[in-house]
């Protein structure tokens, strides 16, 4: 038998840690944190498989435990669970690092969705042994080492940027859709506010990998369509 998947909850509200906890713990290990800084120390101590956190935390905010785990190398998903409406707040986080929000109150079943996408898209990656991928502009992506260099420098990618990076790379001149994108890269299927997941990703993945990030080379939009990588 597998062993169980590990769900760090770093939350302050008892009660949206019981009803997760209970959900998820049938198929998942359960680690809790009801403080950002425990819930920091746990995330690298414990390398789990997902965490969810949330922003508004006693001690260290879920901004500063995102920004923090990206800064030390951590890759491991992070979904953000907020009750602030605030868009600012959510492309935030996401520009920090984090792979996807959920806003409170939220469905159980969603949340549980979305776990299971991330720790299955995970192990994909993992499982996968595609030979390296030679792009344009002068990037090098290495799937076996998830890693990305550009002229030989390598680019320091978050995991989702590294995902979207080598999707649309391995399908050059393809357009995708906003909704094709959250089904292929993030492994599950577009919801309304999720269009926007999808911009900020793109926009962070092209301050990294373009020379003029204004006027992108590589990276390109087909308006009122998608996206695409250029097939040169």
């Amino acid at each position: 038998m597998d062993e169980k998947k590990t769900v760090l909850i770093v939350e302050d509200e008892k009660s949206i840690v019981d009803i997760l906890q209970y959900n998820l713990k049938k198929e998942y290990k359960i680690l809790t944190a009801n403080d950002g800084e425990a819930g920091l120390d746990m995330a690298l101590k414990e390398n789990p498989d997902i965490l969810l956190l949330d922003l508004m935390l006693p001690k260290l905010d879920g901004f500063a435990v995102c920004r923090i785990l990206r800064e030390k190398g951590s890759r491991v998903p992070v979904i953000i669970l907020t009750a602030r409406e605030e868009e600012d707040d959510k492309v935030r986080g996401l520009e920090l690092g984090a792979d996807d929000y959920i806003t409170k109150p939220f469905s159980v079943r969603e949340v549980m969705a979305r776990v299971k996408a991330n720790i299955r898209r995970t192990a994909m990656e993992q499982d996968a042994a595609e030979e390296s991928v030679l792009a344009a502009g002068g990037l090098r992506i290495q799937p076996d080492s998830y890693q990305v260099f550009k002229h030989d420098k390598a680019i320091d990618l978050t995991q989702r940027e590294y995902d979207l990076l080598a999707f649309l790379a391995g399908h050059p001149g393809k357009v995708y859709s906003r909704s094709d994108l959250m089904e292929q890269v993030w492994n599950y299927g577009y919801v309304g506010e999720d269009v926007r997941t999808v911009d900020v990703t793109v926009r962070r993945l092209r301050e990294k990998i373009e020379d003029d990030p204004a006027s992108p080379a590589l990276i390109l939009t087909r308006r009122g369509v998608g996206y695409y990588y250029a097939a040169q």
